[in-house]
């Protein structure tokens, strides 16, 4: 399993992560596979990802939107890349079309078969057991228009996965009370932070903070996924 979680933020502030993600492939041109959330705009989204990536050598890149009829060749080539990325924005809409597709799955077969898969927010929440981080604090959390109630996600790593996390009280005391309704730790990364995943290895890339039934934990560099 090769994942790379970022926390948010722009692309070029992610290059260090983008550069982790590169390493994880062993291949000295791998090809981008770039999934946005919603395909309204993601043009301009995709420029800006194909950009920051070719600052670190690459060449070969794929924008493919789900939530717009696609054809078999392009699910195909999408599907034999070495890294596929799942953008940010909203979790709910993402998670449908994701879903509706036969996409989800999908993504869960590449991973297994040794493809490196990496998300920003809402795209790194979807390989947790669930969406629901997606949800609170109510101040800041993504609307669901879609009515979405199943929330179950990829299910690839044991923990909870929250973006855009905040050094504030008010975050703080969210956490703390989401953490006690979960049995997973919830790990908290701001922007420009994310979290690398190789085999049973976790690394911690910036200042993630783990809330875990109800109690902020300090992390090391490195963990074992249990």
């Amino acid at each position: 399993m090769k994942l790379v979680l970022y926390g948010g933020g722009h692309e070029e502030e992610n290059l260090h992560l983008d550069a982790e993600a590169i390493k994880l492939t062993n291949v000295s041109d791998p090809r981008v596979t770039y999934i946005p959330s919603c395909s309204y705009d993601s043009e301009v989204d995709f420029i800006a990802f194909v950009q920051n990536y070719r600052k670190l050598g690459l060449t070969r890149f794929i924008h493919f939107p789900i939530d717009v009829p696609f054809d078999q060749v392009l699910l195909s080539e999408a599907m034999s890349s070495d890294i596929i990325h799942l953008s940010g924005g909203n979790t709910y809409y993402f998670l449908k079309y994701l879903r509706k597709t036969g996409i989800l799955s999908r993504l869960k077969a590449f991973v297994k078969n040794g493809g490196v898969l990496t998300g920003m927010s809402a795209g790194a929440i979807l390989m947790t057991p669930d969406i629901k981080t997606a949800g609170y604090p109510k101040f800041d959390c993504d609307d669901n228009d879609e009515k979405v109630k199943n929330l179950k996600a990829m299910n690839i790593v044991p923990f909870e996965f929250f973006p855009h996390y905040k050094n504030s009280t008010r975050y703080e005391k969210e956490l703390v009370m989401q953490s006690k309704k979960v049995s997973t730790p919830v790990y908290a990364v701001p922007d420009h932070s994310g979290i690398v995943v190789d085999g049973n290895s976790m690394k911690f890339v910036g200042k993630t903070v783990c809330f875990h039934k109800g109690k902020k934990v300090p992390l090391s560099s490195h963990l074992k996924l249990v």
